[in-house]
């Protein structure tokens, strides 16, 4: 298998962001990404996919939408929606009916920011999901990076400090989205996690001072999704988009917070008497199951069975832990940055039936 880095859930002119489709991909080249998923609110936008080339590097853009009813007050329920193959945004009042329209459309979805507090200090509301009545979803949007903004800016003061000094911002995923993932999978359901940057790269202005806060290239550095595709990206965009959407949609990548430092080397594998399982795969427990989970530079690794934690490793490169009974493996890594320990992984689970 090989790993790509891929920044997805970002916006552009065409709804409530600031950059253009080839600022973005400059952006991401600038960054080192292997491929971005731009996400306009309410609209599809044509003509924009392919690969992108700058000073004899490229990225794969490619283009998908985040869907939501707009006549709603406020705006719950966002859908990101990736591969369909037409506009789904007509479908929008109705949750269930918008992730059926994804499916015939050919589609996968994921539940955006599914825990999105208000922020009253600057007039936003709160949008998390609501609908958690719905089926047939892939996934949920398990670490946003915008979304955990609003938890840290009780006041302007705390706004403009954030504003100035990014790097302060990431902690980890919202705890009650890890909780409902938890929950979702304790019932046997296989639910995928990603982790979307929501980069706009907003304008702000205060009297005569302007700033771009959170530009494109900051958040291109900080929330990223990692997957695993079965051969590297050919630089055909058809086969590249499929191989993409594939490991999607079977759970074979990871959540990363890659500014404290590059979690390219990551993995998180299973080995039974006659199966092997990678993150997003199903292995029978008959005889036992190897689990093994290896990170780029020593941290603290904690392995997560059915929502509570079984093994704790700190200071190290790899857990190995022998699972004899059924249930959702995980690992969750962190480790020390700016002052405080911070989320850095979270793998998609392995399936132990």
């Amino acid at each position: 298998m090989y790993e790509i880095v891929v920044n997805l859930h970002m916006h552009t002119q065409y709804s409530d962001g600031s950059g253009t489709h080839k600022d973005i991909a400059q952006a991401a080249i600038q960054t080192g990404l292997d491929a971005v998923i731009v996400t306009d609110h309410n609209v599809l936008v044509q003509g924009m996919e392919g690969y992108y080339r700058f000073a004899r590097r490229r990225v794969l853009l490619l283009v998908g939408q985040e869907v939501h009813d707009q006549d709603r007050d406020p705006q719950k329920n966002h859908l990101l929606i990736f591969n369909a193959n037409r506009d789904l945004a007509p479908l929008a009042d109705d949750p269930q009916t918008l992730i059926n329209g994804v499916r015939e459309a050919g589609g996968i979805c994921f539940i955006a920011h599914p825990s999105d507090p208000e922020a009253p200090a600057f007039k936003e509301t709160d949008i998390s999901w609501e609908a958690w009545d719905v089926q047939n979803f892939t996934g949920i949007e398990l670490w946003n990076g915008l979304s955990e903004l609003k938890t840290v800016i009780p006041t302007k003061i705390h706004g403009a400090f954030y504003a100035l000094f990014p790097k302060f911002v990431g902690r980890h995923p919202i705890p009650e989205t890890i909780q409902r993932w938890d929950d979702l999978l304790s019932r046997g359901t296989r639910v995928v996690a990603i982790g979307g940057s929501d980069a706009h790269a907003l304008h702000m202005h205060m009297g005569p001072l302007h700033r771009v806060i959170f530009p494109y290239e900051f958040h291109f550095k900080t929330v990223n999704t990692h997957i695993f595709i079965p051969e590297p990206l050919t630089g055909e965009v058809q086969i590249d988009k499929k191989m993409i959407y594939d490991a999607l949609t079977a759970g074979h990548c990871f959540v990363a917070y890659d500014l404290p430092a590059s979690t390219r080397g990551f993995t998180f594998k299973a080995k039974g008497l006659e199966h092997s399982a990678i993150m997003g795969d199903e292995i029978p427990v008959k005889g036992g199951v190897t689990l093994h989970a290896h990170i780029p530079t020593p941290a603290e690794i904690h392995l997560i069975k059915d929502g509570k934690r079984i093994g704790l490793w700190k200071n190290s490169y790899t857990c190995t832990h022998t699972a004899t009974e059924p249930g959702v493996y995980r690992v969750e890594v962190y480790r020390r940055y700016l002052g405080k320990k911070r989320g850095w992984i979270y793998s998609n689970p392995i399936y132990v039936r």
